[in-house]
């Protein structure tokens, strides 16, 4: 199976779990990249099509792809004005600078060459448009990772180090080495709430089968306990990092 048919499996899970849990980051994109009335928008790695609803109903003319299909046909259901399309971060089907504004939230990890990705955001962009990306912040700011951290551990694997891109000044250092004018840049808190231990596990544990649930579910619970609220739901503070950058006139 392949890693886009793996997300299209677990795409109504990850949408209902996940979808919404970066839309503080979806805002401050789409605030700071001034996007409104007659904004041409390209969201990359658009998933099941939380941005993109926020971007239309702003007035944007929004476009989005994804490899993944599953994630597609719900991103068709949030966005139905949408232009989508089947595509990764690497090959862009759309020709030079047809958007204003190219959006990227925990997409250019996925890629394959993150170089070629961004030389595609930045071909796809018109002269003067700004590129928006965001992702997760550092472990140390996450208390998800937190939780994975135990999960590795009690798995046999080392917790995989932070990327350059989470931590501080990462995003800009990249958009800069690219030929991108940084124009604003920021951290934002994207918390997490779970209803009780099933719902924290399933999220966490998202896609693995019931072996592995059984197997790791009780880990999750037990790393989970600091977060736990008077409710016996679960409470996850976490933060993205953003950068807007523009495309010389």
């Amino acid at each position: 199976m392949s890693a886009e048919d793996g997300w299209s499996a677990v795409a109504a899970a990850w949408s209902a779990t996940w979808g919404a849990a970066a839309a503080p980051a979806h805002a401050a994109l789409l605030d700071t990249a001034d996007v409104g009335p007659g904004t041409r928008l390209l969201d990359v790695g658009c998933g099941s099509g939380e941005l993109l609803r926020l971007a239309a109903e702003r007035g944007a003319l929004a476009a989005g792809c994804d490899p993944a299909p599953g994630m597609l046909a719900l991103a068709r259901q949030a966005a139905p004005e949408s232009d989508l399309r089947d595509a990764g971060a690497e090959d862009l089907p759309w020709p030079d600078g047809a958007f204003d504004v190219v959006t990227a939230v925990n997409a250019l990890a996925f890629a394959d060459d993150e170089d070629r990705a961004l030389a595609e955001l930045r071909r796809v962009l018109a002269p003067g448009g700004r590129v928006a990306l965001a992702n997760w912040a550092e472990h140390a700011a996450n208390d998800l990772d937190a939780i994975e951290a135990a999960v590795a551990q009690a798995d046999g694997e080392d917790p995989a180090p932070d990327s350059p891109e989470r931590l501080r000044g990462g995003l800009e250092a990249l958009l800069a080495a690219h030929g991108f004018a940084v124009q604003d840049a920021g951290t934002v808190d994207v918390p997490w709430l779970a209803a009780d231990d099933a719902a924290l596990v399933a999220g966490v544990l998202l896609g693995e089968d019931a072996s592995v649930l059984r197997e790791l579910g009780p880990v999750v619970v037990a790393a989970a306990a600091p977060f736990r609220t008077p409710d016996g739901g679960y409470r996850l503070r976490n933060r993205f990092r953003w950068a807007v950058a523009a495309t010389p006139s």
